[in-house]
């Protein structure tokens, strides 16, 4: 595979907006999830949620796409200098030769969530001013950030739940290494909604409390929100620090709707092909990042996959106690987040967790471990048995 090289990148969600707040909110150990009455739930619920997203402006001349989702879409891009490196990349290359693959589960569903408690009384019409193309369109994202940068190259969205961000690597990998592209907008964004809020909680899987990775006790997720944008392009001529994507893995066991193989045959399926693509060995990954969700069935067949590959010395941790699952959007928040690893020689310790289960046997990192890293591998395991693990590599002296 020719590797990626992500030229620049930024991650906006409950723990910070942009790099700088997501770092030390990482260094920190700091758990962002709090327990509310969010919107019009009719019970109280631990998110994790990116503060004031009701009152940010989106850009004048694309009113036509406001929508929670799109806001936080906006306020990501705008970050750690991110819209200009895009700015830059679109004079190297030309405006139809950088494309947008994106990844949502819910996209600006909100948006109709609104419109439908404001529908007419007497025939039951959606408001005149609700705009469902712009914005409670999955394709809306891409849509939003197409017309953000003016790109006229191609652009998708994938939505295939909590691996919908991570899948999209492959799909700029195959985009560029089939010449249609010379570069990628690559990310995910996914906002707070009642439907996944009052789905997740149907089928009791929201925990009451902020959510406990790997905990004996554990009880559930915690739902969270975030938007993080990668561009990448060809690794051809990598130097010293660059980090670049070497490998990516995807399966799809398609074992139950809702539930992951209790083996984790998916998972290790995955994991399996990223490793073969990068040509690393098991003892070679510093870090994993976990899907780690705090569910007891996810995190079982999660810690099964990972041990039959990776035994049980591999440094490890769910970032998903800092911020919440922010499902679409996860994969790419937590390749941002494994990509501040191994630029700032951390692995970082997972939080909420008190009390390792005995029957899980992963090295789950209850603190920061300082150590040099190279290698980096994130986990992405979605509804329906649809993985994909990615590999980032720091460029070596």
């Amino acid at each position: 595979m020719q590797a990626l090289r992500l030229t620049s990148y930024t991650a906006t969600s409950a723990i910070g907006i942009g790099l700088a707040q997501t770092l030390s909110a990482l260094r920190e150990q700091r758990c962002c999830i709090a327990r509310k009455k969010w919107g019009t739930l009719d019970f109280d619920a631990c998110i994790g949620e990116v503060a004031d997203l009701d009152t940010f402006a989106i850009r004048v001349d694309l009113s036509e796409f406001n929508c929670r989702n799109n806001r936080l879409a906006q306020l990501a891009l705008e970050q750690d200098d991110f819209a200009q490196s895009v700015r830059d990349a679109i004079t190297r290359y030309g405006n139809k030769r950088v494309g947008i693959f994106l990844g949502t589960s819910t996209s600006g569903i909100l948006s109709s969530e609104v419109a439908y408690r404001h529908r007419d009384p007497s025939t039951g019409k959606l408001p005149a001013d609700h705009d469902y193309r712009h914005t409670h369109n999955s394709y809306s994202s891409a849509d939003f950030v197409r017309g953000y940068f003016d790109l006229q190259g191609p652009a998708f969205v994938v939505s295939t739940a909590c691996s919908s961000s991570a899948k999209v690597f492959g799909s700029a990998q195959r985009m560029l290494a089939s010449g249609l592209i010379d570069a990628a907008i690559v990310g995910g964004v996914d906002s707070l909604c009642l439907t996944t809020l009052y789905g997740f909680n149907s089928l009791q899987l929201l925990s009451p409390n902020p959510c406990k990775p790997f905990d004996a006790n554990r009880d559930g997720i915690s739902i969270g929100e975030a938007a993080a944008f990668l561009l990448v392009e060809k690794a051809e001529n990598p130097v010293p620090g660059d980090i670049l994507m070497t490998g990516i893995g995807e399966s799809s066991d398609a074992h139950h709707m809702s539930t992951p193989h209790p083996k984790g045959l998916g998972a290790r399926m995955a994991m399996q092909a990223a490793l073969q693509m990068s040509g690393l060995q098991p003892s070679d990954i510093s870090y994993i990042n976990l899907h780690g969700t705090s569910t007891h069935s996810n995190d079982d067949a999660e810690d099964k996959g990972v041990t039959s590959i990776f035994g049980t010395q591999t440094p490890c941790s769910s970032t998903k106690g800092h911020l919440g699952h922010t499902l679409g959007a996860a994969g790419a928040m937590e390749a941002v987040i494994c990509t501040l690893a191994l630029l700032n020689s951390f692995a970082p310790g997972g939080v909420g967790t008190e009390t390792i289960d005995p029957q899980l046997h992963s090295n789950y990192l209850l603190s920061n471990l300082e150590q040099p890293m190279h290698h980096a591998l994130s986990n992405s395991f979605g509804f329906g048995g649809s993985n994909c693990s990615l590999i980032f590599s720091k460029v070596a002296a």
